[in-house]
């Protein structure tokens, strides 16, 4: 793909406007690829694999970075690649960002999307989740989420019997969650369930989030062909080279469908998605300079 490829939008998408101050997605967005630059650093100064995904890798195909509204970055981890990640975050992450992760923080949801959220020092988010707070008490600051993808069964009835009982779990974490009753031992069985699920596995063609995380798959996200995911590559985004899938364009028309990407007019590339679906959905509130509310 070439610069001249990508679909151009100039359009300000307001994030948050107090008095005279206004923070646009924009602003967000320079905050969030300033923490993306330093984990792609931290990766491949130790070789750990992982990709932009979801929206991340749809704006590197439509718009060479970012989609316009889009108010955050989510990548993936290869499951074998996890335990070396945290070391290397541990030992390598500038001082200028943190870490929240069930394994740093047993206060961290495990079902609550991202296996890991990397966020930097000084700023403070609120997102939009009516369900499970941040209970870590590290901060609250603008983030990448990191996610791990991992086997997956071919047997669809197995997949959906396994997801469904972490499904059924679902409402009780929740509960204790807003209780505010220690959860330790609760997520632990969760990661343990899912991980023996995964291994389970091993040997599958297909790969995905973690059964551990029911969200995704109520909103149907895809099972992928390890073929189609790894290894991955790099692509443009932001006039940088970050990666993402290996057959990107496949796997965001498995995603979003067929007419997600980039449409030719017979003048210049369009965007496919109609103008009121185009806003941001993550943040609720938002402080660039402070790391409080």
């Amino acid at each position: 793909m070439n610069n001249k490829d990508y679909i151009q939008e100039k359009e300000d998408y307001i994030l948050q406007e107090n008095g005279d101050e206004k923070i646009t997605v924009r602003d967000l967005q320079l905050q969030v690829l300033e923490i993306m630059d330093e984990i792609h650093r931290v990766c491949e100064k130790n070789n750990i694999r992982y990709g932009l995904i979801a929206g991340s890798a749809l704006g590197m195909v439509n718009y060479g970075g970012f989609i316009p509204w889009d108010d955050d970055i989510d990548i993936c981890v290869v499951k074998e690649d996890w335990d070396k990640f945290i070391d290397a975050l541990n030992r390598d992450l500038s001082d200028d960002f943190y870490f929240q992760c069930f394994e740093n923080d047993k206060k961290f949801n495990v079902i609550n999307g991202p296996t890991m959220k990397i966020r930097k020092k000084g700023t403070y988010i609120e997102e939009v989740n009516f369900l499970l707070k941040n209970r870590c008490k590290s901060g609250n600051g603008i983030f990448v989420d990191a996610i791990i993808y991992d086997n997956i069964s071919e047997n669809k009835l197995s997949d959906e019997l396994n997801r469904t009982f972490i499904k059924i779990l679902m409402p009780f974490y929740v509960l204790i969650d807003n209780l505010h009753i220690p959860h330790k031992n609760f997520s632990k069985f969760i990661r343990w369930f899912s991980n023996r699920y995964a291994r389970k596995n091993e040997d599958s063609s297909l790969v995905s989030q973690p059964i551990s995380v029911p969200w995704e798959k109520f909103m149907h996200e895809p099972v992928f062909k390890k073929e189609d995911v790894f290894p991955f590559k790099k692509y443009n985004f932001e006039g940088r080279q970050f990666y993402s899938y290996n057959n990107i364009e496949k796997i965001l028309k498995e995603w979003y469908g067929p007419n997600c990407l980039k449409k030719w007019d017979g003048e210049k590339w369009v965007e496919t998605l109609p103008v009121e679906k185009r806003k941001p959905k993550h943040t609720a509130y938002i402080n660039l300079k402070s790391d409080k509310k």
